[in-house]
């Protein structure tokens, strides 16, 4: 076997990965947006013949061997196949210590768990979650231990989303968050208050579909490679490569800010995706580096750009055409300033900027403690209740509105969350080095992403999976990441908004 025949046996394999992962992305689309009710185990069964196949095609001793002889060649490998070799590897090493059986067993948990959390949400009855997501926390502390028994299991669980992420790392960084966020809540909580009634009314779906392709156009997603549909709760899935991306939406009929920004935020997430570069295709190279990064792009979109007066004054003549009657007293400002209220709330997904922070604080609090041993699973409800009530002020009336109201446990994101508030502050710093060498504003104003749709893919998309976390992010910006210039940035637009 020389390094030519290897390499060609390496693309054949990520090739058979890349396929048996389209069709497991399939059934999770087709599951969380049309599948039929009672279809749920059904899939399991698809699911867990796929997962068997692809464990046992990742970790055969043929993969293993020739994955190791491209390891021992690395000298003679290109930046790119050293780097997909490394990740294979150290994936395959990571999965061969987590037993068959179980590996098995834990996918079909999940979509067991992802049809049960949907009904349990809708009766909002934690109870009838609540074994599943026992099941699920304990499954990952015990991946955990036997992945890297060395490390703290929740370490383990965050450093899955984030290379390099930890609990003293994420303590550090939410500390510096509440330090200057939390007098900011108190000083616009003082401050004359902000009217949103307009975002409230009669918003049908089909005009809403309507304005979620403009929005989609606006932005520059290529609508012949991402497709728009509706769930539950809103996610992104890229179908077998960046040349087949998936976003949802949920469209509630009385609130006309809750599928737009949805729409947005999971357009960041979707144009990530899209823009790897074409060579990375149908590779273990292919799409985002890891959950912080990909959030940065997603809140990039929603909030450093959506929320901006200028996309605003903008886009505000298309919301017009797309719902005449209920916004046909209602002004541009009147909107930014709906859009940006500052207000203690109960759903993450519907928090504005500047609270944002203190939701994903409490979740990854929550899953410190589970994960730690000094939770229970079935005592979530109360403690998620009293949390919001400590940091937001606010009292939970029940389980859909509080602990059931994310996705993310019920499909084993546990480590997540703090991803959302990482990207976020990563998104304030790319802004701020974006604005040395483009117009943002210019561009906003004008409608035209093209300029920040270019620097994102220079700078950040189209490296894909080729460089670490912190290696491509530190390469961006020039500079190692700072956390106050997401405050600063919240101190000043909010000071400006509120007159503060």
């Amino acid at each position: 076997m020389n390094i030519t025949e290897s390499l060609e046996k390496l693309n054949d394999l990520q090739a058979k990965l890349s396929a048996y992962g389209h069709a497991m992305s399939i059934i999770y689309y087709d599951a969380a947006t049309v599948a039929p009710r009672g279809t749920a185990q059904n899939r399991a069964r698809a699911l867990s013949v796929l997962s068997e196949e692809t464990y046992k095609l990742s970790t055969s001793e043929e993969t293993v061997s020739l994955l190791e002889y491209l390891d021992e060649h690395r000298n003679e490998l290109s930046e790119k196949e050293t780097r997909t070799v490394y990740l294979a590897l150290k994936d395959i090493k990571e999965m061969k210590k987590i037993p068959m059986d179980e590996y098995i067993a834990y996918q079909e948990l999940l979509v067991e768990a992802d049809d049960v959390w949907h009904r349990a949400k809708e009766q909002s009855n934690f109870n009838l979650f609540c074994p599943l997501l026992e099941k699920i926390f304990a499954t990952n502390v015990k991946f955990a231990k036997y992945c890297a028994p060395d490390m703290e299991p929740y370490n383990y669980c965050l450093n899955k989303y984030e290379t390099g992420l930890t609990m003293e790392k994420c303590d550090e960084f939410f500390a510096t968050l509440k330090e200057r966020i939390v007098p900011l809540i108190k000083r616009i909580g003082n401050a004359e208050k902000t009217d949103d009634s307009c975002l409230f009314g009669q918003f049908d779906e089909a005009s809403q579909e309507k304005f979620s392709y403009e929005l989609m156009r606006t932005m520059g997603i290529d609508l012949d490679h991402c497709g728009l549909g509706t769930t539950e709760h809103p996610f992104t899935t890229s179908i077998g490569s960046h040349h087949d991306v998936r976003i949802t939406t949920n469209y509630d009929p009385s609130n006309l800010s809750y599928s737009m920004f949805s729409v947005i935020h999971e357009g960041g997430h979707a144009l990530y995706d899209m823009n790897s570069a074409d060579d990375l295709a149908y590779t273990l190279l292919d799409g985002g580096v890891s959950m912080g990064i990909h959030e940065s792009q997603s809140r990039f979109y929603e909030n450093l750009l959506g929320r901006s007066e200028e996309f605003i004054n903008y886009i505000f003549p298309k919301m017009q055409e797309c719902f005449p009657e209920q916004l046909k007293n209602v002004t541009a400002d009147e909107v930014y300033k709906a859009i940006n209220l500052v207000t203690p709330s109960l759903i993450r997904t519907e928090a504005d900027e500047v609270t944002y922070c203190l939701h994903v604080m409490i979740r990854y609090e929550l899953e410190k403690a589970v994960i730690g041993g000094t939770l229970a699973v079935k005592d979530l409800p109360s403690e998620w209740n009293r949390l919001y009530k400590e940091y937001l002020g606010v009292d939970v009336p029940d389980d859909k509105r509080g602990v059931l109201q994310d996705s993310h446990w019920s499909g084993g994101g546990i480590g997540y969350f703090p991803s959302y508030a990482l990207g976020s502050a990563y998104g304030a710093h790319l802004l701020a080095k974006m604005k040395e060498t483009v117009d943002v504003e210019k561009c906003l104003r004008e409608g035209n992403f093209a300029p920040i749709n270019e620097w994102n893919r220079e700078h950040i998309w189209k490296y894909g999976c080729l460089k670490e976390p912190a290696e491509l992010l530190e390469a961006a910006l020039g500079e190692k990441f700072d956390p106050t210039y997401y405050t600063d940035y919240l101190e000043k637009k909010y000071s400006r908004i509120y007159s503060l």
